[in-house]
């Protein structure tokens, strides 16, 4: 049930998640205030600070209901880092009300689905199931919430679990060089640290340490109950109240609490782990991004377009549309890249992964790469941003489809920066972007700034980090 999927907001949303300009939270009484009247997002704030957030469709035979928080892994501490994933995989192992058979046969005999899983900042638990379904869904999300037993011997279980878990993904490069790139450019602060946490760590979780957590994150305002289908947003506003009225308030202010909310440094750098029995360079090359509440946003994410993707293995590999892919596949540079745009609360990473198995042109990868970086501070065409604006919005909109990801996208954006942005409004701002604003972008963002690097594999070609931050200032 795990997730640790990273933040790469691909212009779209998970393995990262989306999107929004900042506005407070509304607390106080119970208040509903709607977001847009074309989207229906509906949001009303408890006395206890718990926001619901909703969109209703009245024709949806199904629902998405969940609980996004505002913690993951940046609310850790070095030595209780892991917690939080830690936490994910014992939340459907048996409450005070339920064990666990009782809970999965509930969950099965609805025919529902229950699920969970783990950002660097955010933690969440949500359901899928027939509309009639929904209060006992609500009953067991809070259940699990508020009344895990984490009995030492499921959390023996999962400690072995995690660990296998562990050796799992240091067998992912992609997820291993992500997690460098994040060490590197983030060092010894929260936003470095990994999902799952180190081996150690895992060894040494306690049931105090995941009890703390739970009382030093899971707190109601630091929570937002979202509805997403056919679940009438006072519905769910009723359910809330009877459900997590009781919830604390408010979030004590530890030392790690405050220190996840302290702006982290980009510290440019990089990591190199090579390895030539892995047959491939895996390289990630990212400058300081945005975060999701920055005016330059959709802008990053335009730009991220314009450097586009490329799969050598897919059959339209010579006209996936951007000037970078076209060399590479001219040159059969790499077998695929993947440029990212991924942010936090208030940062981010912007940049690319290439993987290559062509060992001595990794050179001329990087450096056909960094000139296309440069030109995008200069030579900018209009077609190429229509494209690109095109790709985005279209990318957006397939995201939307279903109940759970309209869900994933009002948690994240209402737990992020206070609302949701309706898709209307996200196009009308994608719209009037234009190749001056990414020019600007790239200039201010992307052409002779500090880079973080992390590179895995047979990367002996790969240029010294001296030469490849040189290059970051040239106009080629």
């Amino acid at each position: 049930m795990a997730s640790r999927r990273l933040a790469l907001n691909l212009a779209q949303g998970l393995r990262g998640r989306a999107r929004g300009l900042s506005v407070p939270f509304r607390r106080g009484l119970a208040t509903p205030h709607t977001n847009s009247p074309a989207i229906k997002t509906e949001t009303t704030t408890l006395k206890n600070g718990l926001t619901v957030a909703t969109q209703y469709s009245p024709y949806a035979q199904t629902s998405t209901v969940g609980m996004w928080i505002d913690a993951g892994s940046r609310a850790e501490t070095d030595e209780t880092n892991g917690t939080a994933h830690f936490l994910e995989h014992l939340a459907f192992k048996g409450t005070a009300n339920r064990t666990q058979q009782q809970l999965e046969l509930e969950i099965e005999n609805m025919g529902a689905h229950l699920n969970a899983y783990t950002s660097r900042e955010n933690t969440v638990y949500f359901a899928k199931a027939l509309n009639e379904d929904v209060p006992r869904c609500v009953d067991i999300l809070q259940d699990i919430l508020q009344n895990s037993k984490l009995e030492e011997s499921a959390i023996e279980r999962e400690r072995d679990v995690i660990l296998r878990e562990a050796e799992e993904v240091e067998k992912q490069l992609e997820e291993v060089v992500f997690d460098h790139l994040h060490a590197i450019a983030y060092q010894n602060q929260p936003l470095g640290r990994t999902i799952l946490g180190p081996r150690e760590n895992i060894r040494d979780i306690t049931r105090t340490e995941l009890v703390n957590y739970i009382k030093n994150n899971y707190t109601a305002d630091r929570m937002v109950l979202v509805g997403a289908g056919g679940v009438p947003h006072q519905q769910l506003v009723e359910m809330a109240d009877k459900y997590f009225a009781n919830l604390p308030s408010k979030a004590p202010e530890t030392s790690a609490y405050l220190l996840s909310k302290k702006k982290p440094d980009f510290i440019g750098s990089d990591v190199r782990i090579r390895d030539d029995t892995i047959p491939t360079a895996n390289i990630a090359i990212a400058v300081e991004g945005v975060s999701w509440n920055d005016d330059d946003y959709f802008t990053a994410l335009v730009t991220q377009a314009i450097v586009g993707n490329y799969d050598k293995a897919l059959g339209n590999a010579p006209h996936q549309g951007s000037k970078l892919s076209g060399i590479v596949h001219k040159n059969d540079l790499a077998t695929s890249y993947m440029s990212f745009s991924t942010s936090y609360s208030d940062t981010g990473l912007w940049g690319i992964y290439m993987v290559t198995d062509k060992l001595s042109t990794i050179d001329d990868l990087v450096h056909f790469t960094l000139r296309e970086w440069s030109r995008l501070a200069g030579s900018v065409t209009p077609a190429e941003v229509e494209r690109a604006k095109a790709q985005l919005k279209a990318s957006i909109l397939l995201s939307l489809d279903g109940t759970t990801a309209v869900a994933e996208d009002i948690g994240r954006q209402i737990v992020t920066t206070g609302r949701r942005m309706s898709p209307g409004e996200i196009e009308r701002i994608i719209d009037g972007i234009t190749e001056k604003d990414v020019m600007e972008f790239a200039n201010r963002k992307i052409w002779d700034q500090d880079v973080a690097i992390s590179a895995v594999g047979s990367i002996e070609g790969l240029f010294d980090y001296a030469r490849i931050r040189a290059d970051m200032s040239r106009n080629f």
